[in-house]
């Protein structure tokens, strides 16, 4: 089972990084790669939540969060809150979420967990051969950021900085952006009370 896997390597990391990927921080984030730097992320087909198959080339042309998670991580749980924030305020702008859920237990536990929380992006069901294609993802969550060309730019694994996300998404949001454009920063952007954003945790 993925749930076993990712417990026993979290095991290990908990060893070499003093960290897991169920409670503790775990944050190997890379800044945003050069052009030259960035491979094209794999392709894959999986299904939403209504059977329709989901293409990872139907997001060409978009800034592309792309999470793997689950229900039961509760760093996943922390980040989510982050990406639906960002979903609201730059999915006119060009971006993209898109969550890959890796739980074991399927649909039976990602839309009651989606429906509780008012989730606001689509989710897909993951599986070995996709987590594969993507390095193993042998740690919840890992975040990818993807250019509009639909190369990796950024890769966070397990819990990320607000901030790092938030930056990689500017950056690569402003790529590519038409001659005389304007739009509203994401540091630009006002904050309200109820905005979803939780407190930093460096």
């Amino acid at each position: 089972m993925y749930r076993l896997r990712i417990a026993a390597t979290a095991a290990i990391l908990s060893l070499a990084l003093g960290a897991c990927s169920s409670s503790a921080r775990l944050d190997r984030a890379s800044s945003v790669k050069p052009d030259k730097d960035r491979k094209t992320a794999p392709e894959f087909t999986l299904k939403d939540a209504s059977g329709k198959p989901v293409r990872l080339a139907d997001y060409r042309g978009k800034v592309l969060i792309l999470d793997f998670w689950a229900t039961w991580c509760e760093p996943c749980a922390m980040e989510i809150p982050w990406f639906m924030d960002l979903e609201r305020r730059e999915k006119d702008h060009g971006l993209a979420v898109l969550g890959v859920s890796m739980d074991d237990e399927g649909w039976d536990a990602v839309k009651p967990f989606a429906a509780k929380i008012g989730l606001n992006y689509p989710v897909v069901l993951g599986n070995d051969e996709t987590a594969l294609l993507y390095g193993g993802v042998d740690a919840l969550p890992t975040t990818f950021l993807i250019d509009r060309e639909g190369r990796i730019a950024a890769v966070h694994v397990g819990l990320a900085d607000r901030r790092d996300i938030e930056d990689g998404v500017e950056r690569l949001l402003q790529t590519s952006q038409p001659a005389g454009a304007g739009r509203v920063t994401i540091a630009d952007a006002p904050r309200g009370a109820n905005d979803g954003r939780l407190p930093d945790r460096r």
